[in-house]
């Protein structure tokens, strides 16, 4: 993890410290909230003895008898029902988190789309309260694609290395803290098995749904179908028309190819509400997406930076013969799953930096032109 900046004033040095934790010592969050565990959504399940887990006050997962690590391997010679008992607990920990974002970070559910029908089945993000209507500045976290869903990283980092490291909830609090807004994403809530929804099933009955591939009727939800498909969605009916006038992304792995794709598809809107992008490991290729846009490249270059797993120390430059792309630097670690942790401060500095450049020239720059702008200045002539 990347120390503090020498360069911030005390009080600040204060703050943060406040809001953050070494990943070493124990969660002050976690202590306050001690009502929320994961053990309570186990408790009330059918895998009590299959899955005697819970987070310490140092956000690491630890079986309640003997304190060890999980353990995927609990049936001998089963992989199957150790990969079903595997599905349950990521189930349990994407409840678990939800709990968290909304009762530690008191973020806000929207549910989308915005015109569903009653009995239709929805996708949802989180946000924090008034982001739309009073933050001057937004942070919108954009995950990897996976199993997991809004306030993770990644399931495996959670489950191996703890909540400080595969969550998202360090951000969100360093978001909050220095930004006012934020939103976090849920690319990954896709799909909606049909039967399961129409019965309204208990708990349990919607575990043996996820580890009974035959019972499941799966289908996509409206307006949500793919992460490209629901960022589009929030980015449309929510962030365009929020009354914030500055729009940071923090993207990870295929994020950063779903917030490419937003920025192609939606290119004077990004390119002028947009003014940085914090890229992790990304997934995205200039070339093949942009195609031969200059402006969009030249964008990127000017208002994005990349952190990757790597061995080199954090934020030291990484050259890439593979693709024309924005500065890139370390992550500070070699493991993909670790490199959103290891580089967090790294990344509000950077954004703390380009929001501080942005604001204190905006009145020597003039607005990106657009169509509209183009147009009317025809019109005129």
């Amino acid at each position: 993890m990347a120390p503090p900046d020498p360069g911030e004033p005390p009080q600040s040095k204060r703050s943060v410290s406040m809001m953050m934790t070494d990943f070493t010592g124990e969660l002050l969050w976690l202590k306050t909230e001690h009502e929320l565990s994961l053990w309570k959504l186990v408790e009330g399940s059918e895998y009590q003895e299959q899955l005697k887990y819970d987070f310490n006050t140092k956000g690491e997962l630890r079986h309640l008898d003997t304190n060890e690590s999980f353990v995927f391997n609990y049936y001998k010679n089963s992989h199957e029902k150790n990969h079903e008992r595997y599905q349950v607990l990521g189930h349990l920990i994407t409840q678990y988190v939800y709990e968290l974002l909304e009762r530690v970070c008191t973020l806000q559910k929207v549910y989308i789309p915005t015109n569903a029908t009653e009995d239709e089945p929805r996708s949802f993000f989180f946000m924090s309260e008034k982001a739309l209507t009073s933050s001057s500045s937004i942070i919108v976290l954009l995950q990897d694609r996976g199993v997991f869903h809004a306030g993770q990283w990644g399931q495996k980092a959670i489950i191996r290395e703890g909540l400080n490291h595969g969550t998202q909830i360090q951000f969100i609090k360093m978001a909050l803290q220095s930004h006012g807004g934020v939103i976090v994403l849920n690319p990954n809530d896709n799909l909606v098995d049909l039967k399961m929804e129409r019965e309204r099933q208990s708990f349990s009955a919607r575990e043996e749904s996820l580890t009974s591939t035959q019972s499941c009727q799966w289908i996509p939800k409206r307006c949500s179908s793919s992460p490209e498909e629901h960022t589009m969605y929030v980015w449309d009916h929510f962030i365009s028309k929020s009354a914030a006038k500055h729009v940071a992304f923090i993207a990870h792995g295929y994020g950063g190819l779903v917030f490419v794709d937003l920025l192609v598809q939606r290119k004077w809107e990004v390119m002028n509400k947009v003014y940085s992008v914090a890229f992790i490991d990304s997934l995205h290729n200039i070339q093949h997406q942009t195609g031969s846009d200059p402006q969009i490249q030249e964008w990127i270059l000017k208002h994005c930076r990349e952190w990757v797993s790597n061995s080199k120390p954090l934020d030291k430059a990484v050259g890439s013969l593979l693709k024309v792309n924005c500065t890139t630097v370390s992550a500070g670690t070699e493991k993909y799953g670790l490199a959103p942790s290891y580089c967090l401060h790294s990344v509000f500095k950077y954004l703390k930096s380009t929001l501080k450049a942005k604001t204190t020239t905006a009145f020597t720059r003039s607005p990106i032109a657009t169509r509209g702008s183009t147009s009317k200045k025809r019109d005129n002539k």
